[in-house]
Protein backbone atom coordinates (compact mmCIF):
# COMPACT_ATOMS: atom_id res chain seq x y z
CA UNK A 1 0.00 0.00 0.00
CA UNK A 2 1.48 3.43 -0.83
CA UNK A 3 1.70 6.04 1.82
CA UNK A 4 -0.59 8.71 -0.36
CA UNK A 5 -3.60 5.69 -0.08
CA UNK A 6 -5.54 6.24 2.80
CA UNK A 7 -5.63 2.73 4.56
CA UNK A 8 -6.16 0.54 8.06
CA UNK A 9 -4.55 -2.33 9.56
CA UNK A 10 -6.21 -3.97 12.74
CA UNK A 11 -3.94 -5.65 15.40
CA UNK A 12 -3.66 -6.98 18.58
CA UNK A 13 -0.17 -5.41 19.69
CA UNK A 14 2.06 -3.35 18.19
CA UNK A 15 5.99 -3.95 18.11
CA UNK A 16 8.21 -0.93 17.31
CA UNK A 17 11.75 -0.05 16.24
CA UNK A 18 13.27 2.63 17.84
CA UNK A 19 15.99 4.15 15.81
CA UNK A 20 14.69 5.84 12.49
CA UNK A 21 11.09 5.03 13.68
CA UNK A 22 10.62 6.69 16.70
CA UNK A 23 13.58 8.40 17.08
CA UNK A 24 15.85 10.21 14.98
CA UNK A 25 19.50 9.32 16.08
CA UNK A 26 20.86 8.97 12.43
CA UNK A 27 23.82 12.16 13.01
CA UNK A 28 25.30 10.09 16.13
CA UNK A 29 25.01 6.56 13.78
CA UNK A 30 26.94 8.55 11.32
CA UNK A 31 29.37 10.33 13.40
CA UNK A 32 29.85 7.26 15.42
CA UNK A 33 30.18 4.85 12.33
CA UNK A 34 32.01 6.94 10.09
CA UNK A 35 35.06 7.49 12.68
CA UNK A 36 35.19 3.19 13.33
CA UNK A 37 34.87 2.75 9.74
CA UNK A 38 37.91 5.42 8.85
CA UNK A 39 39.82 3.51 11.75
CA UNK A 40 39.65 0.02 10.46
CA UNK A 41 40.47 1.29 7.12
CA UNK A 42 36.98 0.75 5.54
CA UNK A 43 34.91 3.23 3.68
CA UNK A 44 32.39 5.02 5.60
CA UNK A 45 29.30 5.00 3.21
CA UNK A 46 29.51 1.52 2.85
CA UNK A 47 29.77 1.18 6.44
CA UNK A 48 26.17 3.65 6.75
CA UNK A 49 24.47 1.28 4.01
CA UNK A 50 24.83 -1.57 5.96
CA UNK A 51 24.49 -0.72 9.52
CA UNK A 52 20.75 0.51 10.15
CA UNK A 53 18.81 -1.99 12.00
CA UNK A 54 21.37 -4.38 13.18
CA UNK A 55 23.20 -4.47 16.62
CA UNK A 56 26.58 -3.20 16.28
CA UNK A 57 28.41 -6.74 16.29
CA UNK A 58 26.33 -8.13 13.35
CA UNK A 59 27.31 -5.21 11.18
CA UNK A 60 31.39 -5.78 12.07
CA UNK A 61 30.67 -9.01 10.92
CA UNK A 62 29.35 -8.07 7.60
CA UNK A 63 31.95 -5.27 6.78
CA UNK A 64 35.12 -7.07 7.91
CA UNK A 65 33.83 -10.86 7.50
CA UNK A 66 37.30 -12.38 8.15
CA UNK A 67 37.75 -11.12 11.95
CA UNK A 68 37.25 -13.64 14.96
CA UNK A 69 33.60 -12.34 16.44
CA UNK A 70 35.27 -12.26 19.77
CA UNK A 71 37.00 -8.59 18.31
CA UNK A 72 33.48 -7.78 16.95
CA UNK A 73 32.03 -8.23 20.53
CA UNK A 74 34.63 -6.05 22.06
CA UNK A 75 34.42 -2.92 19.53
CA UNK A 76 30.70 -3.11 20.01
CA UNK A 77 31.07 -2.55 23.59
CA UNK A 78 32.94 0.54 23.03
CA UNK A 79 30.22 1.65 20.24
CA UNK A 80 27.62 1.25 22.55
CA UNK A 81 29.41 3.21 25.23
CA UNK A 82 30.12 5.79 22.45
CA UNK A 83 26.51 6.19 21.09
CA UNK A 84 24.94 6.45 24.69
CA UNK A 85 27.32 9.11 25.57
CA UNK A 86 26.47 11.42 22.39
CA UNK A 87 23.30 12.30 22.14
CA UNK A 88 24.04 15.54 20.06
CA UNK A 89 21.21 15.64 17.18
CA UNK A 90 18.77 13.16 19.09
CA UNK A 91 15.15 14.02 18.22
CA UNK A 92 12.18 12.52 17.49
CA UNK A 93 10.71 11.16 13.99
CA UNK A 94 7.41 13.63 13.62
CA UNK A 95 4.63 12.30 14.86
CA UNK A 96 6.33 10.22 17.42
CA UNK A 97 5.23 11.88 20.88
CA UNK A 98 1.39 11.92 19.93
CA UNK A 99 1.81 8.16 18.42
CA UNK A 100 3.27 7.13 21.92
CA UNK A 101 0.37 8.94 23.61
CA UNK A 102 -2.48 7.38 21.75
CA UNK A 103 -0.94 3.93 22.70
CA UNK A 104 0.26 4.53 25.87
CA UNK A 105 -2.94 2.13 27.14
CA UNK A 106 -2.64 -0.39 24.28
CA UNK A 107 -0.44 -3.68 23.68
CA UNK A 108 2.99 -2.48 22.69
CA UNK A 109 6.54 -2.97 23.63
CA UNK A 110 10.47 -1.91 22.04
CA UNK A 111 11.86 -4.18 20.30
CA UNK A 112 15.82 -2.43 19.50
CA UNK A 113 18.88 -3.24 18.58
CA UNK A 114 20.01 -1.04 20.96
CA UNK A 115 20.96 -1.98 24.72
CA UNK A 116 19.27 -0.82 27.34
CA UNK A 117 21.53 2.07 28.50
CA UNK A 118 21.83 3.27 24.65
CA UNK A 119 17.44 3.05 24.28
CA UNK A 120 16.89 4.81 27.70
CA UNK A 121 19.48 7.67 26.98
CA UNK A 122 17.60 8.08 23.75
CA UNK A 123 13.99 7.91 24.33
CA UNK A 124 15.06 10.28 27.02
CA UNK A 125 17.02 12.74 24.84
CA UNK A 126 13.69 12.70 21.90
CA UNK A 127 11.58 13.30 25.07
CA UNK A 128 9.79 10.03 24.24
CA UNK A 129 7.91 7.97 26.76
CA UNK A 130 10.09 4.75 27.30
CA UNK A 131 7.57 1.25 26.96
CA UNK A 132 6.73 -0.65 30.02
CA UNK A 133 7.69 -3.80 27.90
CA UNK A 134 10.77 -4.07 25.85
CA UNK A 135 13.54 -5.97 24.25
CA UNK A 136 16.70 -4.69 23.81
CA UNK A 137 19.97 -6.40 22.76
CA UNK A 138 20.82 -7.84 25.88
CA UNK A 139 17.24 -9.93 25.42
CA UNK A 140 18.33 -11.95 22.04
CA UNK A 141 20.97 -14.03 20.90
CA UNK A 142 20.64 -13.12 17.15
CA UNK A 143 20.46 -9.88 15.79
CA UNK A 144 17.62 -8.17 13.44
CA UNK A 145 17.21 -9.88 10.85
CA UNK A 146 16.42 -12.70 12.99
CA UNK A 147 13.25 -12.38 13.70
CA UNK A 148 14.26 -13.66 17.64
CA UNK A 149 13.47 -10.08 18.96
CA UNK A 150 9.80 -9.91 17.42
CA UNK A 151 8.66 -13.16 18.44
CA UNK A 152 10.04 -12.62 22.44
CA UNK A 153 8.40 -9.06 22.07
CA UNK A 154 5.09 -11.01 20.85
CA UNK A 155 5.14 -13.46 23.76
CA UNK A 156 6.27 -10.89 26.05
CA UNK A 157 2.67 -9.39 25.72
CA UNK A 158 0.40 -12.59 25.13
CA UNK A 159 0.36 -11.92 21.38
CA UNK A 160 0.69 -14.56 18.64
CA UNK A 161 3.07 -13.35 15.36
CA UNK A 162 0.06 -12.91 12.97
CA UNK A 163 -2.10 -10.77 15.42
CA UNK A 164 0.99 -8.13 15.68
CA UNK A 165 2.16 -5.33 13.67
CA UNK A 166 5.68 -4.49 13.33
CA UNK A 167 6.71 -0.51 13.08
CA UNK A 168 10.36 -0.44 11.44
CA UNK A 169 12.33 2.01 9.43
CA UNK A 170 15.55 -0.57 8.23
CA UNK A 171 16.12 -3.49 5.62
CA UNK A 172 17.37 -5.33 8.51
CA UNK A 173 13.64 -5.11 10.60
CA UNK A 174 11.50 -5.15 8.06
CA UNK A 175 13.18 -8.45 7.33
CA UNK A 176 13.25 -9.45 10.46
CA UNK A 177 9.43 -8.65 10.83
CA UNK A 178 8.19 -10.67 8.08
CA UNK A 179 10.28 -13.66 9.05
CA UNK A 180 8.25 -13.72 12.41
CA UNK A 181 5.11 -13.83 10.61
CA UNK A 182 4.00 -10.33 11.29
CA UNK A 183 2.71 -6.87 8.72
CA UNK A 184 5.07 -4.67 8.54
CA UNK A 185 4.38 -0.79 8.80
CA UNK A 186 8.05 0.73 7.12
CA UNK A 187 8.43 4.23 8.56
CA UNK A 188 10.67 6.84 6.74
CA UNK A 189 12.75 6.97 3.72
CA UNK A 190 14.87 3.56 4.27
CA UNK A 191 12.17 1.39 4.34
CA UNK A 192 10.10 2.48 1.13
CA UNK A 193 13.10 0.56 -0.55
CA UNK A 194 11.96 -2.94 1.17
CA UNK A 195 8.50 -3.45 -0.13
CA UNK A 196 6.71 -3.01 3.86
CA UNK A 197 2.90 -4.12 4.15
CA UNK A 198 2.12 0.10 4.76
CA UNK A 199 4.63 3.03 4.08
CA UNK A 200 4.21 6.19 5.69
CA UNK A 201 6.68 9.11 5.69
CA UNK A 202 6.56 9.35 9.40
CA UNK A 203 4.61 8.68 12.33
CA UNK A 204 2.43 12.27 11.72
CA UNK A 205 0.59 9.89 9.08
CA UNK A 206 -0.33 7.24 11.47
CA UNK A 207 -3.89 7.08 13.74
CA UNK A 208 -4.20 4.40 16.63
CA UNK A 209 -7.23 3.58 18.29
CA UNK A 210 -8.59 0.78 20.25
CA UNK A 211 -11.80 -0.85 19.20
CA UNK A 212 -12.81 -3.76 21.29
CA UNK A 213 -10.19 -5.53 22.11
CA UNK A 214 -8.41 -4.66 18.93
CA UNK A 215 -6.22 -1.89 17.69
CA UNK A 216 -6.99 -0.12 14.51
CA UNK A 217 -4.39 1.72 12.78
CA UNK A 218 -5.02 4.62 10.12
CA UNK A 219 -2.92 5.65 7.64
CA UNK A 220 -3.25 9.07 5.81
CA UNK A 221 -1.41 10.97 3.30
Amino acid sequence: MPATTPATLTARALLLDMDGTLVNSDAVVERCWRRWAVRHGLDPEQALRVVHGRQGYATMAVLLPDRPMEQNYADNRVMLAEETADLDGVVPVPGAPAFMAAIAYLPHALVTSANEPLARARMGAAGLRMPETRVTAECVGASKPDPEGFLKGAAELGFDPADCVVFEDSEAGILAGRAAGMRVVGVGPRAAAFAPDVHVRDLTSVAAEAVADTIRLTFHP
